[in-house]
């Protein structure tokens, strides 16, 4: 896949998990994602899915940006409140794929 079609997913994907995130929130504000993670244990499942996908997501942006000689910090510490926002707005600005 290149670099601009993997940009566009990304941006396609923000734009969806955006409008879906404002949706939650207007719905049930910041208290509705957290009776929706322990609504049930599949709803449970669904959260640490969600979590160990954003650590694998975390150690490729960490190499990643280490490759691109980038300070990985800020796209961690975003990851690590936004959630997938991060990698989808890294790979937007900074792209996958190593420049050389």
């Amino acid at each position: 896949m290149n670099q601009s079609m993997e940009r566009n997913l990304a941006i396609v994907g923000l734009l969806i998990l955006g409008v879906i995130s404002v949706l939650a929130l207007a719905e049930g504000g910041l208290a509705g994602f957290l009776v929706g993670i322990t609504h049930s244990w599949a709803t449970v499942q669904i959260y640490v899915d969600l979590v160990i996908a954003i650590v694998f997501l975390i150690v490729w942006m960490w190499r990643d940006a280490n490759k691109k000689g980038l300070n990985p910090w800020p796209w961690i510490v975003l990851a690590l409140v936004i959630g997938s926002f991060s990698p989808l707005i890294y790979l937007i600005v900074n792209g996958s794929k190593p420049t050389s």
